[in-house]
């Protein structure tokens, strides 16, 4: 089966980015001038994947708003004679088809995928965290889907990082799936383990929000006990899934930015404006000028 439809966990509350998210989602906060959130809806539609299921909590109206058509604004922008601004705008509400699910219960990850149960059915789906935001030629989300076309089972998106930095994800141990096509970057999953320290780390290949799995997921969610936090882990949910059928993991091919700590959404914040055309050779004269 193709993936059809792609999940987006947004009811966090963005702690980490106290006092800004006070009254405004994390997922809202731009990147020059749009929004995380938008970054990754923007990669699943890349994808061809046509359909979001936001998983959303209190005070997240914003991002329903933000896909949404606004004829105030753009009856606004048009009577300024601002008619591109005004067709931007319009394209962003015709994106993708969005269904928006309401998490109830602030339990983790795990549970937020669990709460799709019914719209997924019983077909593979994908799942984006939008504080992971990635650039590269080719959506890593399609460079996922071509593993589960070939293999038909989960996949998750990799990256390497240094052993120090570890206890901060999800870690694998798998090995190396021998096939020139995949040049290295693709893993048979064995193990995973939730934020372990650096010295009992199976390797330092580490999970990011970039995720294909089988509906086989849910009953797997459905029977994992809450772990750290009181929550159910997607990690938990994984290992039990890894029991039962194969799971790949795929170092994919980009930059990834973890906009959900503060220097990492600075540093995307500055890398992506300078790969604008229409600000980059300006910023990056500025940047020059400082006295650093």
């Amino acid at each position: 089966m193709t993936v059809r439809k792609a999940v987006l966990p947004v009811a966090g509350l963005g702690t980490r980015f106290l006092p800004a998210t006070k009254a405004q989602p994390k997922e809202m906060l731009p990147i020059v001038d749009k929004p995380l959130v938008q970054y990754a809806v923007e990669e699943v539609r890349a994808s061809e994947i046509p359909l979001v299921i936001f998983v959303t909590g209190r005070g997240k109206n914003a991002i329903e708003n933000h896909f949404d058509v606004s004829f105030e604004l753009e009856n606004e922008l048009a009577g300024r004679g601002k008619q591109e601004l005004r067709e931007q705008m319009r394209s962003i509400s015709s994106l993708l088809e969005i269904i928006y699910l309401r998490q109830k219960q602030p339990l983790g990850l795990g549970h937020a995928i669990l709460t799709t149960r019914e719209l997924v059915a019983d077909e593979p789906f994908a799942v984006l965290l939008s504080d992971d935001v990635i650039d590269s030629r080719v959506p890593c989300l399609k460079q996922m889907m071509q593993v589960y076309e070939e293999f038909g089972a989960s996949v998750v998106a990799l990256q390497r990082v240094p052993r120090q930095h570890v206890s901060s994800y999800g870690v694998i141990r798998g090995s190396a799936v021998r096939n020139k096509h995949w040049n290295g970057r693709l893993f048979s999953i064995e193990d995973l383990v939730e934020k372990p320290k650096p010295r009992e780390a199976p390797s330092d290949l580490v999970i990011i929000g970039r995720y294909i799995l089988t509906p086989a997921i849910f009953r797997e969610l459905a029977e994992t006990r809450r772990g750290a936090g009181g929550e159910i882990q997607l990690t938990d949910g994984l290992r039990r899934l890894r029991a039962r059928e194969p799971i790949y993991g795929y170092l994919f091919e980009g930059k990834r930015y973890d906009a959900g700590d503060k220097l990492g959404f600075l540093k995307a914040t500055v890398e992506l404006a300078l790969k604008r055309p229409d600000m980059g050779r300006d910023f990056r004269r500025y940047l020059k000028s400082l006295d650093l």
